[in-house]
């Protein structure tokens, strides 16, 4: 009985286009938006947006990108690290050898510069598909993890092969403390899903969605495939360069190519899995599942006075998330999202049975 559409009419093709065309939908997403702007920061500790918050959100971005490519286009993608690699490392060679350019502008060339490296390696999907696809993104994985690796000009000749971000300053505003750098994330990343759920209801969207539904369906009826699945992996790759840059100037501070590995691009896609394919909510679901579940598992054993190794629970961890993801692909294969969904449909008919 609470959330009903009863009395909410719509009187305009606008408004029954809109982005959230229930009332309730909107009161929800507004006062979660101005929970994380207002509340949070009250009560939250420097641990907290360290080690969750941050993490959380900028993980729950590169997630965004890739469902984009994974769940509304359906083009497999397991190098998904090696696009956040290339945008770190963009933004801190920019960052280094042009200081004066502002830093918004050092995240948005970076972003850039990750698309064209997106669809490079994206121009295979207009010939092949499916795990061959799959195979061919797993390339730029490893060819990424060697480049950033080998060639010391991309570490500014570092002899250890790490690099230093510089500081984060914008306009004279230094973000110097978690509760700045968190403020500076979560507008990222308000603004990236307010676009991301804009594109995939317009035309280009749905273009994606024909693609991945039957392509050769979908190019029968107008659809360009090549426009479709490269703007599917520019889009993409733009956003997880972004990502990528926010994990290394944001959250590490100073990283190496093992940062972004091949654990970081499965990690991503288990998020996508678990949090459910083609759906912007479902990134952020699998975001938090991801980057709250291991803290708890390191947790339990404390809280049960069970004396456990850490190696054990790392083992544990493993095991969980594969546990999981099973779950999740026999059970639910919408994840999260779809159960999201079903109870939002139960709220629409309780205290009734159907």
């Amino acid at each position: 009985m609470i959330y009903r559409e009863n009395g909410q009419f719509k009187t305009s093709y606008q408004a029954d286009q809109s982005l959230f065309p229930i009332l309730q939908d909107r009161i929800f997403v507004i006062l979660v938006v101005l929970a994380a702007l207002a509340v949070v920061p009250l009560f939250a500790s420097d641990y907290l947006f360290s080690a969750i918050l941050i993490p959380f959100l900028i993980l729950a971005l590169a997630a965004i990108g890739l469902n984009l490519l994974v769940g509304y286009c359906g083009q497999i993608s397991l190098g998904t690290g090696a696009f956040m690699m290339v945008g770190a490392y963009s933004a801190y060679n920019l960052a280094v050898r042009i200081p004066e350019l502002n830093l918004l502008l050092v995240f948005v060339f970076a972003g850039l510069i990750t698309t064209m490296v997106g669809m490079i390696f994206g121009t295979p999907s207009l010939r092949i598909k499916g795990m061959y696809l799959a195979v061919t993104t797993l390339a730029a994985q490893f060819f990424m993890d060697w480049l950033f690796s080998r060639v010391k000009w991309f570490t500014n000749d570092s002899p250890s092969g790490s690099v230093n971000a510089p500081e984060l300053r914008i306009f004279d505003y230094v973000f110097d403390s978690p509760m700045r750098k968190y403020y500076f994330v979560l507008l990222a990343v308000i603004l990236f899903a307010f676009v991301a759920r804009n594109l995939v209801r317009s035309s280009v969207g749905r273009s994606w969605m024909a693609i991945r539904d039957m392509d050769v369906a979908a190019e029968i009826i107008g659809i360009r495939p090549v426009y479709a699945k490269l703007s599917a992996f520019a889009v993409s790759s733009f956003i997880v360069g972004i990502s990528g840059a926010l994990w290394g100037f944001v959250h590490l501070g100073s990283w190496e190519p093992l940062a972004f590995d091949i654990n970081r691009s499965f990690s991503l896609i288990f998020m996508v899995i678990i949090g459910g394919l083609g759906s912007i909510l479902g990134s952020f679901f699998g975001a938090a599942f991801i980057v709250i579940l291991p803290i708890f598992l390191n947790r339990l054993p404390v809280m049960l006075g069970v004396p456990i190794s850490t190696a054990t629970v790392s083992h544990l961890e493993f095991m969980t998330f594969g546990a999981l993801i099973v779950f999740f692909l026999i059970v639910e294969p919408h994840g999260l999202a779809r159960l999201w969904g079903i109870a939002k449909e139960k709220l629409r008919l309780w205290p009734f049975p159907h």
